[in-house]
């Protein structure tokens, strides 16, 4: 691990970080490792240091396939020795073959053309792609092909092995596939600092094999949904929606990667005019925005009475603030369609107030800022970061609890669920009683404490850039516990959509309640969904807030 007070990286910091990686993901899931997985870690670490970091290189670059004569690492100096241990200790595959779709990205038009200029006549203006397909016609073995690539300078192509089971690692460490070697970078392991949270083999996203296997599975047939959108193949893809529809998922760590492809299948379905298989893969799913995308199927489809149903059921209970506010604008149409019922259509009415500035540099926010500084004892610029903050410090025990599923690795700075519907839910209770402990207790000593307990701990509810100490105080000091209490109440609903919307400004007085969040909007700017929800929710709950429209004046 490095020395967090020296920000340079090591020389050879990505052979650490993948040692790292496997040993962690080891101590959680060598009792689910297959065959190959215990034959990588053992392979990979008889290998000598150099080889192991060259091994971790290639692992980590876009390949698979790689000319030797291409590879150059300084600090690993000369390489073919390098290749040759890789490829004895099966750690480095040789290629029999090669598609043209790795011709094309390993070769130039250039070198293609002097490769292959015994079997082909090639003009100067054909284009690579003319030239590849010309060599993919070519009556040639795959050993013919090589031999020609390779006549230049006798260089090898190699790939390493076990690739399918670095991703499975990565994903085991990671706890999904986004994240790969390529992120897992010393600044994250070393320097950053990270709160200590309990991991072990009970709290693990993949209780056994078989949930691991699912897992990739739904990854593999979102991997083939792609691949049949992007080749334009409508007649494929309905095939898969209906091996899809026949499926099962049993372990909870697929869910969210099954929710997410029913909605991504069902609504290419829906542009296709597969009502009725969309309809069903929606049903399937229980992301948003399915519910909404089946009320918009019945809607298109004139089932009145079932989108009425359908909207209700929503509004009564809400997967999300979008869910909610999509129903409020389905439910007046089909109302109307189905009995002829008009309901009015609601405005918005904010506090409003007209600031005429002079054109200056710098964003219009702390134009803003200065100016409101005559009327309040201090103005600040927070966007979303000082709620954000204060919901971070007041809820962190409670974010960093330990549930099944939600931390696979010492270095994350949230919950993996943080922003999505399972983290309330599934938190329910301790949510409860923490919300009943601040209800007790002086929030401003709490937010105070928690600064000066948690500060620089990485996590993402608060950019300790931006909060400082001074800030936390004041405006602890001046917003009522029970206006915090109503905020973290609407965040805590929806974490992923409600950390957003908050006004650009904070100006704070002397007293508790004397204080007021401004949105700032300059010339020809609008207020945004995310913000008219909170401007609607603080004048439902008293809290002090307006929107600041600024007009240019000349001096």
């Amino acid at each position: 691990m490095a020395d967090p007070s020296d920000n340079t990286l090591a020389p050879h910091y990505y052979r650490d970080n993948f040692l790292h990686l496997c040993d962690t993901v080891e101590a959680q899931y060598a009792d689910l490792f297959s065959p190959p997985e215990h034959l990588l870690l053992q392979r990979f670490r008889n290998l000598e240091f150099e080889a192991q970091c060259l091994y971790v290189r290639l692992v980590s670059r876009v390949g698979p396939w790689f000319r030797e004569s291409k590879l150059a690492y300084a600090e690993l100096g000369e390489l073919a020795s390098l290749v040759d241990v890789l490829l004895e200790q099966g750690m480095l595959l040789q290629a029999a073959e090669l598609p043209l779709d790795e011709l094309g990205r390993l070769y130039t038009r250039r070198e293609l053309q002097q490769a292959f200029s015994s079997q082909l006549r090639v003009e100067a203006h054909d284009a690579k792609g003319s030239l590849l397909a010309a060599i993919g016609a070519l009556p040639l073995a795959a050993i013919e092909t090589l031999e020609l690539l390779s006549a230049p300078d006798t260089e090898r192509l190699v790939a390493p092995w076990g690739l399918e089971q670095v991703r499975c690692l990565q994903l085991l460490f990671f706890g999904n596939r986004r994240q790969s070697l390529t992120e897992f970078v010393l600044s994250d392991l070393g320097v950053a600092r990270y709160y200590s949270y309990a991991l072990d083999r009970e709290q693990r996203l993949f209780p056994r094999r078989e949930a691991l296997d699912e897992y990739l599975t739904a990854a593999a047939l979102s991997d083939r949904w792609y691949e049949l959108r992007e080749a334009g193949q409508p007649e494929d893809l309905l095939v898969l929606a209906d091996h899809v529809l026949a499926a099962d998922i049993v372990y909870p760590s697929s869910e969210g990667r099954w929710h997410r492809l029913c909605n991504a299948m069902a609504r290419d379905l829906e542009r296709h005019g597969e009502m009725d298989r969309a309809y069903r893969l929606y049903g399937r799913s229980q992301r948003h925005p399915a519910r909404e995308r089946r009320a918009r199927v019945l809607e298109k489809g004139e089932d009145w009475t079932g989108a009425v149903t359908l909207c209700e059921e929503i509004l009564a209970n809400p997967w999300c603030e979008g869910e909610s506010e999509a129903a409020s604008r389905i439910l007046p149409r089909v109302r109307r369609k189905l009995d002829g019922s008009r309901v009015p259509r609601r405005r918005d009415k904010f506090s409003e107030v007209r600031l005429f500035l002079s054109p200056g540099t710098g964003p219009v926010e702390l134009q803003a800022a200065d100016h409101l500084r005559q009327d309040w004892q201090s103005v600040y610029y927070v966007e979303n970061k000082l709620m954000n903050a204060l919901f971070g410090l007041a809820f962190w025990e409670q974010i960093f609890t330990p549930v099944p599923g939600a931390f696979h690795n010492p270095y994350q700075s949230v919950p993996s669920d943080m922003y999505e519907s399972t983290f309330r839910l599934r938190r329910r209770d301790n949510l409860a009683a923490r919300m009943a402990q601040l209800r007790e207790t002086d929030i401003a000593l709490e937010l105070r404490e928690a600064y000066q307990r948690y500060v620089p701990l990485q996590c993402r509810w608060v950019d300790w850039r931006r909060i400082d100490a001074d800030l936390v105080d004041a405006a602890a000091r001046v917003i009522p516990d029970g206006h915090l209490l109503s905020i973290w109440e609407r965040m805590l609903f929806d974490p992923g959509e409600n950390r957003r919307g908050f006004p650009d400004l904070i100006a704070l007085g002397e007293q508790e309640g004397d204080y007021c969040l401004v949105e700032i909007k300059g010339p020809g700017d609008t207020l945004q969904d995310s913000q008219k929800r909170w401007l609607r929710y603080f004048q439902a709950q008293g809290i002090p807030a307006q929107v600041a429209w600024v007009e240019w004046q000349d001096d």
